[in-house]
């Protein structure tokens, strides 16, 4: 496993703070039926942690006395988690917007069969990782038949009106390198992935996110075994743009992983780093209020030079 400590401290990455909460990013769970190469939570089918019912409703709560605009679900596969749908309902009951990070291959397991439709019912935003339109590279990413499993998650949803420009239902993809390098320019990539997704397969989307690789856990693990892990570095930290960081996602968002503690982003859940409190005490959600976040300094390492490099990098895609 990766060891994080030259990720963390000295870092030479600027100084950054917190504006107004705009996202709560919620991680249901390390469970997923999936083990990509490229995850940087190091999510697979024996992973065990999930949220529970408790932390769920806690959750909830939030929502019900702070004004934030999204609720980002993640996981691992977080429909995988029993609570998914009730988390989804209560969030929707209150007007908050939901995204939910789909590898589209769930829509396929045991008990998963109504999920398209309901995420379509509920409204729900899809961000679904599809690394490439091309079967080959997929398959070499995150497994085998996970190519063709992807397209026939997409035809379902695409049969519901996700991605038609019309119904409402937005459909974004995912895309990230195979392996050490920079995504390249989002907006020429996401031309070639409409044009091939349509021409190919008759599939439809809205957007493309390109997302760079987080020299954390799976991807940073294999970047040790091949020698290459200094030399991602480098790379993310020569390709650092300082007008990224009006941008990055940290700034308006907190990643709450599945037990209910807070953090700035999925990656320092990663790597343990919890949001810094004056108390040197984690946060929980059932502690967070909105306001005490603004204006507090984001914790930074090594590993945030990923999403400032080149074009930027966040959950939304690139920056610029």
């Amino acid at each position: 496993m990766l060891d994080s400590r030259p990720l963390l401290w000295p870092t030479d990455f600027p100084l950054i703070q917190r504006r107004n909460l705009l996202t709560v990013q919620v991680n249901l769970g390390y469970r997923c039926n999936q083990s990509c190469q490229h995850c940087h939570v190091d999510a697979g089918p024996n992973r065990a942690e999930q949220m529970e019912a408790e932390t769920i409703a806690e959750v909830l709560a939030f929502l019900d006395r702070e004004p934030v605009a999204t609720l980002d679900i993640t996981g691992g596969a977080p429909e995988l988690n029993p609570g998914f749908r009730d988390l989804v309902r209560g969030a929707r009951a209150r007007g908050v917007s939901v995204m939910d990070r789909c590898n589209l291959t769930i829509l396929e397991e045991p008990g998963q069969e109504e999920l398209a439709a309901f995420l379509a019912d509920q409204g729900v935003e899809v961000v679904a990782s599809l690394p490439c339109y091309l079967e080959d590279n997929v398959d070499a990413q995150r497994g085998r038949g996970v190519f063709e499993a992807s397209l026939r998650g997409l035809r379902r949803l695409n049969a519901l009106g996700y991605g038609d420009g019309v119904s409402g239902l937005e459909l974004d993809l995912v895309y990230n390198p195979r392996g050490p390098d920079l995504p390249p320019p989002q907006c020429a990539l996401e031309a070639d992935y409409k044009r091939e997704l349509a021409s190919r397969y008759g599939i439809r989307f809205d957007r493309l996110l390109t997302l760079a690789n987080m020299p954390i856990k799976r991807f940073g693990s294999l970047l040790q075994s091949t020698g290459r892990f200094g030399e991602y570095l480098d790379l993310l930290k020569t390709a650092h743009r300082a007008e990224n960081l009006a941008a990055v996602m940290c700034r308006d968002l907190v990643s709450i992983d599945w037990r209910g503690y807070l953090y700035d982003c999925d990656f320092n859940q990663m790597l343990d780093l919890p949001l810094e409190t004056p108390a040197s005490e984690r946060w929980h959600i059932r502690d967070l209020s909105a306001a005490a976040l603004t204006g507090r300094p984001i914790r930074v390492g090594e590993h945030c030079y990923g999403c400032t490099a080149g074009q930027g990098s966040s959950c939304g895609g690139a920056l610029h």
